[in-house]
């Protein structure tokens, strides 16, 4: 059965700590997301040096659950580095400012780099009808710019209850019927399901972390937990 890639999450102070990280993954994920609000100077060029496979570079601003304090000049910065520097994705979140969002966007146009739009909940899971004018939103973003082909989303909600979780991962259908590649998925004990149910219902990618310590979000499963669920779905 044909699956979605699985991205493994690392954080760490200093290059240095992610390069170890990574080799504890090593061909064992799709794609590694380097969290560069973690390190204590983000370094995007010396990340990309050292580390080897498709890279997702993520400067979570502390206003969308990251560590990141600073100015939106100051966070973007490492990420154009990372477009220059060609690497598979940048994150940006659907609630930034815009203006960053079409710079990051006109830096990509003739770079392989695509954005991975985000938007997250850590509270709860919206009503049905908010969930898909995200999505909408997501899907006719870059359009004007000429560069929509260059997006992946990513919705990820807060579940409660198993109502939240299959509220989700309906927005899939929706997805793939528009040839919209869309992440999506819950956060909490009551959606770490959908973490794994994604891969096989459409969704292009889930995250994963490094180990049951080291979770970047809550209700993640581990690389190992994720890889073990996987093989018995082969």
């Amino acid at each position: 059965m044909e699956r979605g890639k699985i991205c493994v999450s690392l954080a760490g102070v200093d290059v240095a700590a992610l390069v170890e990280q990574a080799h504890q993954v090593a061909g064992r994920a799709d794609v590694i997301e380097v969290r560069l609000d973690s390190m204590q100077h983000p370094d995007g060029a010396g990340c990309c040096a050292a580390l080897d496979g498709p890279l997702l570079f993520t400067n979570r601003a502390s206003w969308e659950g990251g560590a990141f304090a600073g100015s939106e000049e100051q966070r973007i910065e490492p990420l154009l580095e990372a477009v220059r520097q060609h690497v598979a994705y940048v994150d940006w979140e659907l609630r930034a400012d815009q203006t960053l969002r079409n710079r990051l966007l006109a830096a990509m146009a003739d770079r392989p780099t695509r954005m991975v739009l985000s938007w997250h909940n850590f509270t709860d899971t919206p009503p049905q009808a908010e969930l898909e004018a995200v999505l909408a939103q997501m899907m006719e973003s870059g359009a004007h710019i000429g560069q929509a082909g260059k997006i992946v989303g990513k919705i990820v909600t807060t579940a409660h209850n198993p109502e939240d979780a299959l509220r989700v991962l309906r927005l899939q259908g929706q997805a793939q019927a528009a040839g919209f590649p869309l992440s999506c998925f819950c956060m909490g004990a009551p959606g770490r399901i959908t973490r794994l149910a994604t891969l096989y219902l459409g969704g292009y990618m889930t995250y994963a972390c490094l180990n049951e310590v080291q979770t970047t979000a809550p209700g993640q499963l581990s690389l190992d937990r994720l890889h073990k669920l996987t093989a018995l779905l082969a």
